[in-house]
């Protein structure tokens, strides 16, 4: 039954809370010195959105202790010190009331409150129809589109023939097989590297990291308490995911050090044929009604095509495959590519070396992030584990100034002069400015280099890269050198650009990126008919939500075309709305007693038109931006998605039987609802 309290709290045994216990809060038995020490690290704003949980108070965030301001991994509300200093005497002592009378943390607050204090984290008014897709990350509430229990009602026998192959183990692939564990479906995960993790478990290059706040960058379900930094190493993220699979008995499911080469569809009796090549070399395959596809497009790396890259008489090697066995201190290294991945290797190596050459093809824009390398102070870990939904709302401060709400910031203005190719609206030139005056202030006076760091598209045009000073103080170093010049050739010893200048290099280092645009590559897929996917994509791949294929019967794609994301969220928030799609669809499978299933050619055609028309529309697709590993070969985008995220989010909670045909089994053919038989 329902109880409510006049702070506006609901008892439930039903909705309103999750029942996990994980958010409530270890017991609290540390002197008050220790927990007034403690206080000294929190975010104050989550402090008090925390006290609402610990007292069943609202009026913590209905006074004059409020966030001044929000801004992205700021997680103060700019709040004066008086202020702050204020909240903390308040906490400490209802703390410390609570550890002495051993109170329970009284039930979630009701959904108005809830809201409310979104609204006060936020510094705005939260809308209604954004609430319902945080209350669910948050896990302050049930999600019934996660839920597991449908598959109680399913006969064993008919999920035993549904045997699913997952082809990955990076954060989608490992999130599928807990979502088809708790449902008690068979499946394998074949995993080409040695453990979990995809591109963490392969970018190990020094200084690899998050550029994602750790807290958000992270599965909803699993608590985030154990953070060492604000934005962690790659070594810290690969062990969460091997601690995740430990957990969820995963592992058990993983053939590792084995490559999926290609994947048949047998139309006689609906199932997959995955072609398998083994760690000794040999082949053979495995067969399943299911394929998720969940290989990610930041694992095979992209090599430059340069005359004399096989002459170099050094070490070569690209980022993604780096070679732990070279040392690199004392000797003059040339780094080819400054995106992401030279972005975080150059500063790191910067100091150890003789001499750091880097080649930058584009300027990139630059982010400002004060806690890109800050380690979590103590005591926020403590207060995530003691104090009651303290890492929910500060999951909730990191998601939401880069949630990606509304797409008008990334939309190009038709009416907006952007010939100078600088700008694509007046929002986005006034980001310009600000990120120009942001890179200027950290230079100082050498408008050289300002102008080789200036970029010549529009702000937010290709990956924004995250900034806390150390890339352009690494750029101002004395044995750092910054060259825009295009290279003309690789010799024995170095690099030679066009100007005829020579530059002396020991090791060469290529962080030029990955095949982002080659999906499911180099796999084979053929489909029903023989059809190849790779023949019908091109160089323009497809997919109804980015996730199934006309024509390719049960495959499912994780991280599938138009779903990378560039203006908000995180591709593991993305994976989370893309595995609950896929485990709806695994529903209607069993639940009808079909044995295949893929999205009609209308609604595949549709879909692509509306996407095309969309990312059309969008910054990454202006005419100024060159050289850019969003765009295929054409100048097209068919990686980026152009939807806002809790839209993708509404999208992704439940398949529409209309859009697809169902058949086989013991499924009764209907053609109003989208079912009909192949045969």
């Amino acid at each position: 039954h329902l109880r409510t309290s006049r702070a506006g709290f609901t008892r439930q045994h039903g909705h309103m809370v999750s029942g996990r216990h994980l958010h409530m809060g270890q017991p609290i038995t540390d002197d008050e010195a220790t927990i007034a020490a403690a206080l000294e690290d929190v975010s104050i704003p989550v402090l008090m959105c925390s006290m609402v949980h610990l007292t069943g108070d609202p009026s913590w965030i209905r006074g004059e202790i409020r966030p001044q301001g929000i801004f992205l991994n700021e997680y103060q509300g700019f709040m004066p010190e008086e202020m702050k200093a204020e909240a903390r005497r308040l906490a400490l002592a209802a703390i410390v009331e609570h550890r002495d009378r051993g109170r329970t943390v009284p039930p979630v607050p009701d959904r108005a409150v809830l809201q409310e204090m979104m609204s006060y984290l936020a510094v705005a008014e939260v809308a209604d129809e954004f609430v319902q897709m945080f209350l669910e990350d948050l896990e302050l509430v049930d999600s019934p589109a996660t839920s597991a229990a449908w598959a109680e009602s399913i006969p064993a026998e008919a999920k035993a023939a549904t045997e699913v192959i997952v082809i990955g183990c990076g954060e989608a692939g490992l999130l599928a097989g807990i979502r088809l564990s708790e449902a008690g479906i068979p499946y394998t995960i074949i995993e080409k590297n040695a453990g979990p993790g995809g591109t963490w478990w392969e970018n190990r290059y020094p200084g690899a990291r998050v550029d994602i706040g750790s807290h958000f960058y992270c599965y909803s379900f699993e608590p985030a308490d154990h953070w060492s930094e604000y934005f962690v190493r790659q070594e810290e993220l690969q062990r969460y995911f091997v601690r995740v699979m430990d957990k969820y008995g995963v592992g058990a499911h993983c053939r590792f050090e084995t490559e999926v080469t290609g994947a048949t569809w047998n139309e006689a009796t609906d199932t997959w044929s995955v072609a398998l090549r083994n760690p000794d070399g040999s082949t053979d395959s495995i067969e399943g009604r299911v394929v998720i596809s969940a290989v990610g497009s930041l694992n095979r790396p992209k090599m430059p095509v340069i005359a004399g890259m096989d002459d170099f008489a050094g070490p070569s090697f690209h980022t993604a495959r780096w070679d732990s066995s070279v040392d690199y201190r004392g000797k003059k290294v040339a780094q080819i590519g400054a995106g992401a991945s030279g972005f975080q290797l150059a500063p790191t190596i910067a100091d150890d070396v003789e001499q750091l050459t880097v080649f930058q093809r584009t300027a990139q824009w630059m982010f400002p992030n004060p806690n890109y390398h800050r380690q979590v102070p103590p005591g926020e870990s403590w207060a995530m584990r003691h104090l009651p939904y303290y890492g929910r709302w500060f999951r909730f401060l990191t998601f939401w100034p880069g949630a990606g709400l509304r797409m008008d910031n990334s939309r190009i203005d038709p009416n907006f002069d952007d010939s100078d190719g600088l700008a694509v609206n007046a929002t986005n030139k006034i980001t310009r400015e600000m990120f120009l005056g942001l890179m200027a202030a950290q230079i100082g006076d050498d408008p050289e280099l300002i102008a080789k760091i200036t970029p010549d598209y529009p702000a937010s045009g290709k990956r924004t890269l995250q900034d806390n000073g150390s890339w352009l103080k690494c750029l101002t170093k004395e044995n750092v050198e910054l060259v825009r010049t295009p290279i003309e050739r690789i010799v024995h010893n170095g690099v030679v650009t066009t100007d005829g200048e020579f530059h002396q290099a020991d090791i060469i280092v290529y962080a030029t990126g990955f095949r982002h645009n080659d999906f499911l590559w180099p796999m084979e897929i053929t489909g029903r008919g023989g059809q190849r996917l790779g023949e019908l994509w091109g160089n323009a791949p497809s997919a109804y939500l980015g996730i199934t294929v006309a024509g390719f019967p049960n495959l499912f794609c994780l991280y599938g075309p138009g779903t990378n994301l560039a203006h908000g969220g995180n591709l593991i928030f993305q994976s989370e709305c893309q595995v609950t799609y896929v485990m709806d669809a695994l529903r209607l499978l069993l639940d009808g007693g079909f044995t295949a299933m893929e999205p009609t050619q209308s609604a595949y055609d549709d879909y692509s038109a509306s996407y095309r028309s969309e990312i059309d529309q969008m910054v990454w697709s202006h005419w100024s931006i060159r050289n850019s590993h969003f765009k295929n070969p054409d100048g097209k985008i068919h990686t980026i998605s152009p939807w806002p995220v809790p839209t993708y989010w509404a999208w992704t909670r439940a398949v529409d039987p209309s859009a697809y045909v169902f058949s086989g089994g013991a499924g009764t053919a209907d053609d109003s609802t989208g079912v009909a038989d192949h045969g």
